[in-house]
């Protein structure tokens, strides 16, 4: 099993960061490598159990079903049903903790999955790098200047 980690200091409050990752279907609101993302059957986008269906722009399609959300602890917790990554048994944490001093957030995301072994590294520097790193980057991005 791989596990993959990746935290990052936004200059924004807990609760302004937590607004825009919430919505388990805001994803091509906030992160710069998805193109399109839905709500399978209609569901509710904070329901738990509910399954995102998305595009990423370099045109792969992944389904990810949301396994927990909490507004009290700024976490959710999602698994991928399916893509085109070669990883099996994924299932990865978005958290985030309000920083008193500066009014900022400290994010993490985190994700252990199984995958074929010529690909660990390959894959825990996208996911890590250009994925979980790419958004947090988008996120500060964001609110820069706020």
């Amino acid at each position: 099993m791989i596990k993959v980690y990746a935290s990052s200091v936004i200059d924004a409050p807990a609760d302004a960061v937590w607004a825009q990752i919430r919505d388990f279907n805001a994803l091509p609101q906030w992160h710069p490598l998805i193109a399109d993302s839905r709500i399978e059957g209609a569901t509710a986008s904070d329901r738990i159990g509910c399954i995102r269906n998305f595009r990423t722009k370099d045109g792969g399609n992944i389904r990810e079903q949301l396994l927990t959300l909490s507004d009290f602890d700024y976490e959710c917790t999602y698994s991928i049903l399916d893509s085109p990554m070669g990883v099996e048994n994924y299932v990865a944490t978005l958290k985030l903790t309000p920083i008193t001093d500066g009014n900022r957030t400290f994010a993490e995301w985190s994700a252990e999955f199984d995958c074929a072994e010529a690909r660990e590294r390959e894959l825990a520097q996208t996911i890590g790098e250009g994925v979980f790193q790419g958004g947090f980057n988008a996120l500060k991005q964001r609110f820069a200047g706020r």
